[in-house]
């Protein structure tokens, strides 16, 4: 049988340490952080076409910035209050095509996403009090309707941690490392990734089985670290999405 091939593979020049789908556009961003010199760029890839459409746009604010959330073609960024703590401050966003700020606004800041929009509120003013915002100019279009601003789903499926004694039948080459594993079945298809140890290293697996039982995909994904990762994947519709070596992003169309 012929092997799958990616339908994306594409190498960013930093880590990448958040990616967000916007359900809408199908576009992929991606947040990559060069720790060593303090920067902060997006990325932003159509997971339909595999266009990338940018892949180092930054804001004024090069470090204390990251990924809030995306809507309909646009992403929003937010600046963080301290670099010593977790609390956001203000909203950027950002054309998910072109990479162009579209407004800025450094008194609200985000709640949630929902069918509608971004729900966001004043910081300055308490009692916080919610409003539904247009994401493509920043505007309040009315307070939040909870009735109709429902959360928006976002079709994103992660894989199951099992025991990997209660998968003895699959074909794997290699033995896992903990006797654990991720597992996801999707389109006749089971993914599976696990760690191995071997020489003292750490190594991360991905295998593709199809339904007759054949291995038709194998990526390496981590060659030599330290500990154990989360969920090396994620699949979105029928895109398996994953990262190599944390600065390349794959996805395969299952």
């Amino acid at each position: 049988m012929t092997q799958m091939l990616p339908f994306i593979n594409q190498q960013f020049d930093w880590p990448i340490w958040r990616m967000e789908i916007d359900v809408i556009s199908s576009t992929l961003f991606v947040e990559l952080r060069n720790s060593e010199d303090k920067k902060v760029a997006f990325g932003a890839i159509n997971l339909l076409s595999g266009d990338v459409y940018f892949k180092d746009i930054t804001t004024p604010e090069r470090w204390l910035t990251g990924i809030e959330t995306a809507y309909d073609g646009t992403l929003l960024v937010h600046n963080y209050q301290s670099e010593k703590g977790p609390v956001h401050k203000g909203l950027i966003a950002i054309d998910g095509t072109s990479g162009e700020t579209l407004w800025s606004n450094y008194t609200l800041a985000f709640d949630h996403l929902c069918v509608n929009g971004p729900i966001v509120y004043n910081a300055q003013v308490q009692p916080s009090k919610l409003f539904l915002a247009d994401i493509k100019t920043g505007g309040l279009l009315r307070t939040h309707q909870p009735a109709i601003d429902t959360p928006l789903h976002n079709d994103i499926v992660v894989p199951q941690m099992l025991p990997a004694s209660l998968l003895k039948e699959l074909p794997l080459p290699a033995e896992p490392y903990l006797n654990s594993l991720h597992y996801l079945e999707h389109n006749s298809y089971r993914i599976v990734s696990l760690h191995t140890f071997f020489q003292e290293k750490i190594k991360q697996h991905l295998y593709i089985i199809d339904s007759e039982g054949v291995i038709v995909y194998h990526d390496l994904l981590n060659s030599n670290i330290q500990k154990l990762q989360p969920e090396a994947f994620v699949v979105h519709k029928n895109n398996l999405i994953y990262l190599k070596e944390r600065s390349a992003l794959i996805v395969l169309n299952l």
